[in-house]
C-alpha cells in the first residue's frame, strides 16, 4: 500500500482509506458484522491504516463496530477518523457528552482524527457559539483527541471562512472530477493546500453515480483515452493524482469492492495523468454537465417560497437524474430527501419566485415537469 504524510501530525497515512459508512448490510438493513469486520480485517492486512466512521452512520451502529474492532487488533497499526454531529448539539455540555460516549463505543482512550461533522453556514455559525474551538484544543490537551479537522458541506467563501477561522490540522470534503465548482472544489483544495492543511477526499465516486450506469457520451469521451481503465479506475486515479491529498477516503461495499481499491491505490503512480489525459476529465464533466436540463446554481434567491417548496433541492434532484441517467435511483432519493409539502407538485404556480432567479428560470412551469417525472 502506498502512504502519504500527512503534512501537520507527520503520522503516514494510506493513500486509501476505508469508509464506514456503506458497510454490507442483512436483509433487515443491519450491518452484516462478520463481512464487515472481515473487510477491516483484510484492509489492515494490506496496509490500509485510516478508518474513517461517524456518530449516525448505519444507524449509530458503524462506531460500535469499529470497537469491536479496536478491541481485537493491535491500535498501534491504524488511525481512527470519526465527527462530533454538530446538527445534534444544543449546549456546550453536548460537545463533551458526545466525546466521551464516542470513546466508550470505539473502545479507545483516544481518537487521532476528529472533525466538525458537514459544517455548513448555519452549524458552524450554531458552534462558534457554544464554544466549540476552546473545546476542541481543551480535548486535545487532554489527550482524547490528537488531531483537529472538520468535514465540509456548503459552498467555497463558507469553506474559506472556516479555514481561516481557527489552526486546523485537516481538513475533509467531496473531492472528485465532476464537482470541480461544488461546494468546497478545486478552490477548496487549494486554499487548504496552501495552509498546509492534511486533505481527506470524500466522495471520490459521487457515492457511486460517476461509475455505475456511465452514460454513452461519457464512455465515448473515455475511448479516446490511451488507458483501458474502468469507471472506478478513472475516477479514483484523478483524486490521487492530486499529490495534497493525503488520503482518499472510499465507502466500500464488500470484500471485492475493497480488494479492487486496494489494487488500483498499489498500481497508481504519479504523473499517469498527463495534460492530455486531465483534459479528457474535463471534457467528460462538460459532457456530465450538458445533459442538466435546469440552469440552476442554488444561489437561494427564489427562497424562502410562500408555499414552501424546497426550489433548489427540487431542480437539483431532477438534473442529477438527468445528468446520470439513473431514473429510478433519483426517485427514490427525490422521495426520501424532500419532504412530501416541499416537493414539485405543491407549486401553485403563483410567481413570487420569478423576479428574483437571477438565471430567469421559469420555475413553476419546471415545477410541473419534474413533478409529473418524480409522480410516485
Amino acid at each position: 500500500m502506498k502512504h502519504r504524510t500527512m503534512p501537520k501530525s507527520k503520522d503516514i497515512l494510506s493513500i486509501l482509506g476505508l469508509g464506514l459508512m456503506r458497510l454490507p448490510q442483512t436483509q433487515d438493513g443491519k450491518i452484516d458484522e462478520g463481512r464487515a469486520i472481515e473487510m477491516m480485517e483484510y484492509a489492515l492486512a494490506k496496509g490500509v491504516n485510516y478508518f474513517d466512521t461517524a456518530w449516525g452512520y448505519h444507524d449509530g451502529a458503524s462506531e460500535p463496530l469499529l470497537g469491536k474492532f479496536v478491541a481485537r487488533s493491535d491500535r498501534s497499526k491504524f488511525y481512527i477518523a470519526t465527527k462530533l454531529p454538530c446538527w445534534l448539539v444544543k449546549s456546550p455540555q453536548d460537545m463533551d457528552d458526545f466525546l466521551n460516549r464516542q470513546l466508550d463505543r470505539l473502545q479507545t482512550d483516544h481518537i487521532d482524527y476528529y472533525l466538525l461533522h458537514a459544517l455548513n453556514q448555519r452549524s458552524w455559525t450554531q458552534m462558534l457559539g457554544f464554544g466549540v474551538l476552546d473545546w476542541l484544543k481543551q480535548a486535545r490537551a487532554d489527550g482524547r483527541i490528537r488531531h483537529i479537522g472538520f468535514s465540509f458541506h456548503d459552498k467555497y467563501p463558507v469553506f474559506r471562512k472556516i479555514v481561516e477561522r481557527f489552526d486546523w490540522d485537516f481538513c475533509q470534503f467531496m473531492l472528485n472530477y465532476l464537482d470541480t465548482r461544488y461546494q468546497a472544489g478545486m478552490n477548496g483544495y487549494r486554499l487548504a493546500s496552501e495552509k498546509g492543511l492534511g486533505i481527506i477526499a470524500m466522495e471520490p465516486l459521487r457515492g457511486g453515480k460517476l461509475v455505475q450506469q456511465v452514460p454513452e457520451e461519457i464512455k465515448a469521451v473515455w475511448a479516446k483515452s490511451k488507458f483501458a481503465w474502468s469507471p472506478v479506475q478513472r475516477a479514483l486515479n484523478w483524486v490521487w493524482n492530486l499529490d495534497a491529498v493525503t488520503v482518499n477516503l472510499s465507502g466500500m461495499s464488500d470484500l471485492e469492492q475493497l480488494k479492487e481499491n486496494i489494487r488500483l491505490a498499489n498500481a497508481f503512480k504519479p504523473g499517469l495523468l498527463n495534460e492530455r489525459e486531465l483534459n479528457l476529465y474535463k471534457k467528460a464533466r462538460l459532457e456530465y454537465l450538458h445533459r442538466i436540463a435546469i440552469p440552476c446554481s442554488e444561489c437561494r434567491y427564489c427562497l424562502p417560497c410562500p408555499h414552501k417548496v424546497a426550489i433548489p433541492a427540487v431542480f437539483g434532484h431532477y438534473n442529477e437524474s438527468l445528468m446520470f441517467g439513473e431514473k429510478e435511483r433519483h426517485k427514490q432519493e427525490y422521495l426520501a430527501w424532500i419532504p412530501e409539502e416541499a416537493r414539485a407538485d405543491k407549486c401553485v404556480d403563483c410567481g413570487e419566485c420569478l423576479s428574483k432567479c437571477p438565471h430567469h428560470i421559469p420555475i413553476p412551469d419546471w415545477m410541473k415537469i419534474v413533478a409529473e417525472y418524480f409522480r410516485d
